[in-house]
């Protein structure tokens, strides 16, 4: 954060907007971020071409090491996914990356690709969603998901309004990967996908969007956005509702942390404490918004942090453009102890998917 604070008021030195855009900047609660490139490298703009084919080496360098670490978390093989769901926002390619993923990491050529390139950060929801779809219409089934995004190619040295300051001082790069099976195996710890839903905010598609120029994707911030957890929570517990749980009074919670004042109102909004979202606060400040791949890196802390009984339950949800939310309920199945309920716990019925 120091070196973004440092570059930031170097570059735009003597803008009226300056002061307010390192302000904000400094309250985002990010600290640290990554980069596919130096710094310097990044606040350079070679052109959309090249930006677009750094985008290509670099997945192709950095999605195979994550691909194969999910695969062994998920004790597959690459022959045994049926679907590859990929999402990015940050490059464009096609054929998608899922084309070369099976013919260089030997994934059946039979695999379904669902490539997803326009829902932003609420693509990490939605490929989570879209497995689940797919693995509950073929229940022997598995779902590889892989996001890749990589924020710093859309630096645009010219934008100098409050929103593309506040945007270079939050987004960071990463690559996540994820596998939905679609029957539960002894040993296997994980997320029970219950049910999912999706969500639109009417008329506020303007409010995130790329303006696509020569020089590429020109992110757009409007000043609204971080009031959308309002109506966007009522929709969480409505969901939660629907499957009997109360959305205040769940074991865990996987939420996109697109800033601190998002994390901040949809505890207000749920009535929780904003501790419960600890786990995406820790990647908003250890890498900052790294768009679809938010909510696999909060979850990937959930692992890390130890065990729940099994039965425990919890919510996943991905907020992005449109404005979109992408939602899902599940249950904690813990594998070590043969995925049986902890004394006490009621059991629910089975009606979803591991991840």
């Amino acid at each position: 954060m120091e070196q973004t604070l440092e570059f930031a008021e170097r570059t735009h030195a003597g803008k009226p907007q300056l002061p307010l855009a390192l302000r904000l900047i400094r309250n985002t609660g990010v600290r640290k971020r990554h980069l596919v490139q130096p710094i310097e490298q990044t606040l350079e703009h070679p052109g959309f071409e090249e930006r677009n084919r750094i985008y290509e080496t670099e997945s192709k360098k950095r999605c195979p090491d994550v691909v194969e670490e999910a695969l062994a978390n998920a004790m597959l093989r690459a022959e045994d996914i049926d679907a590859i769901v990929y999402v990015s926002c940050t490059g464009f390619m096609m054929p998608s990356l899922t084309a070369w993923l099976i013919n260089t990491m030997g994934f059946r050529y039979d695999t379904r690709q669902l490539p997803i390139a326009q829902l932003g950060c609420a693509a990490g929801g939605a490929a989570i969603n879209r497995a689940h779809d797919f693995c509950a219409a073929h229940p022997d089934s598995n779902a590889l998901i892989v996001s890749c995004e990589m924020c710093s190619l859309c630096y645009q040295p010219d934008a100098d309004d409050i929103g593309s300051l506040l945007s270079d001082g939050l987004f960071g790069d990463a690559v996540a990967a994820a596998v939905v099976r679609g029957r539960q195996d002894p040993g296997v710890t994980g997320v029970r996908l219950r049910r999912n839903a999706s969500y639109l905010i009417p008329n506020t598609e303007e409010w995130i969007s790329y303006a696509v120029r020569g020089t590429g994707f020109h992110f757009q911030l409007d000043r609204r956005v971080p009031g959308t957890m309002e109506p966007l929570a009522p929709v969480l517990r409505d969901l939660a509702a629907g499957h009997g749980w109360d959305a205040a009074d769940l074991d865990f919670y996987i939420v996109h942390a697109g800033g601190p004042r998002i994390l901040d109102d949809l505890a207000r909004y749920l009535g929780v404490d904003r501790e419960v979202f600890r786990h995406s606060w820790g990647t908003l400040t250890e890498y900052g918004n790294i768009a679809s791949a938010v909510v696999l890196d909060a979850l990937r802390r959930r692992f890390e942090e130890g065990p729940l009984p099994t039965g425990a339950t919890g919510v996943i949800a991905g907020f992005g453009p449109g404005i979109t939310a992408e939602m899902a309920l599940g249950t904690w199945v813990d594998g070590t102890d043969g995925g049986r309920p902890a004394a006490g716990a009621a059991r629910r019925p089975y009606a979803g998917r591991t991840a």
